[in-house]
Protein backbone atom coordinates (compact mmCIF):
# COMPACT_ATOMS: atom_id res chain seq x y z
CA UNK A 1 0.00 0.00 0.00
CA UNK A 2 1.09 3.50 -0.62
CA UNK A 3 1.24 6.01 1.74
CA UNK A 4 2.27 8.92 0.10
CA UNK A 5 -1.26 10.58 -1.08
CA UNK A 6 -2.31 9.81 2.83
CA UNK A 7 0.97 11.63 4.22
CA UNK A 8 0.58 14.63 1.66
CA UNK A 9 -3.13 14.83 3.07
CA UNK A 10 -1.33 15.28 6.67
CA UNK A 11 1.23 17.41 6.01
CA UNK A 12 -0.89 19.84 3.39
CA UNK A 13 0.18 21.29 -0.04
CA UNK A 14 3.24 22.96 1.21
CA UNK A 15 1.80 26.61 -0.69
CA UNK A 16 -0.55 28.38 0.46
CA UNK A 17 -4.19 27.62 0.17
CA UNK A 18 -7.73 28.83 1.22
CA UNK A 19 -10.21 27.37 3.32
CA UNK A 20 -13.34 25.37 2.56
CA UNK A 21 -15.48 28.82 2.64
CA UNK A 22 -13.02 30.76 0.67
CA UNK A 23 -13.57 27.90 -1.99
CA UNK A 24 -17.42 27.64 -1.72
CA UNK A 25 -17.13 31.65 -2.45
CA UNK A 26 -15.05 31.75 -5.29
CA UNK A 27 -15.56 28.31 -6.87
CA UNK A 28 -18.47 29.85 -9.55
CA UNK A 29 -15.60 32.04 -10.80
CA UNK A 30 -12.66 29.15 -10.50
CA UNK A 31 -14.83 26.98 -12.73
CA UNK A 32 -15.83 29.96 -14.89
CA UNK A 33 -11.89 31.18 -15.23
CA UNK A 34 -10.95 27.86 -16.08
CA UNK A 35 -13.29 26.95 -18.39
CA UNK A 36 -12.59 30.30 -20.10
CA UNK A 37 -8.63 29.69 -20.25
CA UNK A 38 -8.10 32.09 -17.90
CA UNK A 39 -5.10 31.61 -15.20
CA UNK A 40 -8.11 30.61 -12.78
CA UNK A 41 -4.82 30.11 -10.10
CA UNK A 42 -3.81 33.55 -10.74
CA UNK A 43 -7.32 34.55 -9.74
CA UNK A 44 -8.00 32.65 -6.90
CA UNK A 45 -4.75 32.05 -5.73
CA UNK A 46 -4.71 28.90 -3.28
CA UNK A 47 -7.57 26.95 -5.00
CA UNK A 48 -5.85 24.50 -6.89
CA UNK A 49 -3.68 23.10 -3.53
CA UNK A 50 -7.25 23.03 -1.79
CA UNK A 51 -8.65 20.94 -4.22
CA UNK A 52 -5.69 18.95 -4.11
CA UNK A 53 -6.71 18.30 -0.75
CA UNK A 54 -10.27 18.84 -0.29
CA UNK A 55 -11.91 15.58 -1.58
CA UNK A 56 -15.23 17.70 -1.06
CA UNK A 57 -14.36 20.48 -2.26
CA UNK A 58 -12.55 18.42 -5.27
CA UNK A 59 -15.47 16.91 -5.92
CA UNK A 60 -17.91 20.27 -5.81
CA UNK A 61 -15.46 21.61 -8.32
CA UNK A 62 -15.92 18.59 -10.56
CA UNK A 63 -19.47 18.52 -10.54
CA UNK A 64 -19.84 21.92 -11.40
CA UNK A 65 -17.44 21.87 -13.92
CA UNK A 66 -19.71 19.51 -15.80
CA UNK A 67 -22.54 21.13 -14.79
CA UNK A 68 -21.06 24.69 -16.49
CA UNK A 69 -19.79 22.63 -19.16
CA UNK A 70 -23.72 21.17 -20.32
CA UNK A 71 -25.31 24.40 -20.14
CA UNK A 72 -22.61 25.76 -22.28
CA UNK A 73 -23.41 22.96 -24.68
CA UNK A 74 -19.31 21.75 -24.37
Amino acid sequence: MNAMPALHRLLGPGQPEISCEVCFDELDRYVDLQLAGADAERAVSGMAAHLRGCPACAEEHDSLTVLVRQDDGS
